[in-house]
């Protein structure tokens, strides 16, 4: 068995979504005082490698502290869209690629290798996203989560979040912000994405890793 870390660190001075602030890790206790440590956190629910509950764009929409463990585990299938560029499009030829053993994926993970750009200006800039047949599939294959390794879902500048509602709306889960992707494969593997569990959780940090057999 291989295990894959698919999380970016949190840390004080990384990349988050523009208009939000960066977390803090402020020492709370310390060996010389208190004879232990602890870490006072403060940060955004979509801090980082993150997920997005259908509360996070709906009013009635299901938290992820109200969903059961087994929505964030199960067999997935990375899609390589690493050939694509700034803005372009994944269309239904990507996933026509996989029509084999894509049924057989409960989340799909579009690999565009933006990652790479994690903590330069570039990864706030124009990385592909789904368009809409892509996002029509996904919804209609009842599929648990999308997942991808930019920042958004779709276009940074997007203001209304159509995708997201979308998406939401068919509680599908989005995972956003992951990485090392490359390192995968085109086999099917075990996903385990696992928010942190608070009350009324609208998205929540996650590690993210690939189970590989």
């Amino acid at each position: 068995m291989k295990v894959i870390d698919l999380t970016h660190t949190i840390k004080s001075d990384m990349p988050v979504f523009p208009g939000t602030g960066q977390p803090k890790l402020d020492p709370a206790s310390s060996f010389e005082e208190d004879g232990f440590r602890e870490t006072l956190l403060t940060m955004y629910s979509h801090t980082g490698t993150h997920m997005d509950a259908p509360a996070h764009v709906r009013k009635d929409g299901i938290t992820l502290d109200k969903l059961p463990a087994d929505k964030f585990v199960g067999k997935a299938l990375v899609i390589d869209c690493s050939d694509l560029s700034e803005g372009d499009k994944i269309d239904i030829s990507y996933i026509n690629k996989y029509k084999d053993i894509i049924n057989e994926a409960e989340f799909v993970l579009f690999k565009t290798n933006w990652d790479k750009y994690w903590d330069t200006d570039k990864y706030f800039g124009k990385f592909p996203v789904i368009n809409d047949e892509v996002v029509d599939y996904l919804i209609n294959s009842n599929k648990k989560g999308i997942g991808l390794d930019v920042i958004s879902i779709e276009d940074i500048d997007s203001h209304d979040l159509p995708v997201h509602h979308k998406v939401l709306k068919n509680n599908l889960v989005i995972i956003e912000n992951l990485c090392n992707l490359d390192q995968i494969g085109n086999d099917l593997f075990t996903l385990c994405a696992l928010p942190l569990k608070f009350i009324d959780s609208d998205g929540a940090s996650i590690r993210a890793v690939a189970i590989l057999d």
